[in-house]
């Protein structure tokens, strides 16, 4: 059997963690990104920018069996998460057709930002998509986008992503800061390292003939109220007294449930937040971290 190619178009954080985990497995990714010296060490590369419509010099020469669009704004407004989600897929899909590659799958990675429940209400692939914000809107845009193609196209909404450089929730506790308890503020987490390897392993069952949906969620085990996970995090970090209230980034609280993705074989490597924190603290307190 041949080597699977993939292409990941946004090879950030959670690409070169996908592009390390499909390597580790065989598979032949190649990262493209702006900067090629950002790219992990031995991980083959191809520089492009996704907001300027020509394609790159050496884009003809892939031969992507999976193309995995994965890119992250770089600039937190609403002409930014345009120009990244729908201008620079729209580019790559149009690379695509330029160079008359024909994937087996295309895999957008979006958000759980395209739901705008605020009650703490249970969410999954099949409930309402009511987004509050233009990131939402945008995101919603882009999946429209992306299931017009002429690819098979499967989306992964990923949930608030924490880990190494992902490290808000824990700076906010060493600062002091608490959360209300009423009405409780849900969030969903998964850590990094589980984001890029859902998106491995649906990946590698689509490339194993099985059947793959349209839409998942990439979300932990255990939505949690962010004034639980921020006192879990004073009490590790041995801070003992909550000085001042955690700014709110988010008007939305829902629960994310991960069920369909666990239906395929799935299971995050850290089930909740207490699992990952806690293998982040103790990185973070490893020398050299």
């Amino acid at each position: 059997m041949s080597i699977p190619r993939v292409v990941i178009a946004g090879c950030g954080d959670i690409g070169s963690r996908l592009a390390l985990q499909l390597q580790g497995s065989g598979w032949h990714p190649t990262g493209v990104r702006r900067n090629l010296a950002k790219l992990p060490s031995g991980l083959p590369g191809l520089q492009a920018d996704f907001s300027l419509a020509p394609c790159p010099a050496g884009w003809e020469t892939l031969a992507p069996d999976y193309l995995v669009y994965a890119v992250a704004a770089d600039q937190h407004d609403e002409a930014g998460y345009r120009r990244a989600y729908l201008d620079g897929l729209a580019n790559v899909m149009s690379w695509v057709k330029q160079a008359a590659q024909s994937p087996k799958r295309l895999v957008f990675v979006s958000s759980s930002s395209v739901y705008g429940q605020a009650e703490g209400e249970w969410v999954d692939e099949t409930s309402d998509t009511c987004p509050i914000g233009y990131a939402g809107r945008i995101m919603l845009e882009a999946e429209s986008l992306a299931g017009a193609s002429r690819i098979p196209a499967t989306v992964v909404r990923l949930t608030g992503i924490y880990g190494p450089g992902r490290e808000r929730l824990i700076s906010q506790a060493r600062q002091g800061q608490y959360a209300a308890e009423h009405p409780p503020q849900y969030g969903n987490r998964i850590h990094a390292e589980d984001a890029a390897g859902l998106i491995a392993h649906l990946l590698q069952a689509d490339w194993a003939g099985k059947e793959i949906a349209g839409c998942y969620l990439g979300v932990d085990d255990n939505p949690a109220p962010l004034h639980e996970v921020l006192a879990w995090l004073r009490k590790q970090l041995q801070v003992e007294v909550a000085t001042e209230a955690a700014p709110m980034r988010r008007t939305g609280s829902k629960r994310c449930s991960n069920a369909l993705a666990r239906s395929t074989g799935w299971a995050p490597r850290y089930p909740d937040y207490q699992k990952g924190y806690a293998a982040l603290l103790q990185q973070l307190k490893a020398p050299n971290a």
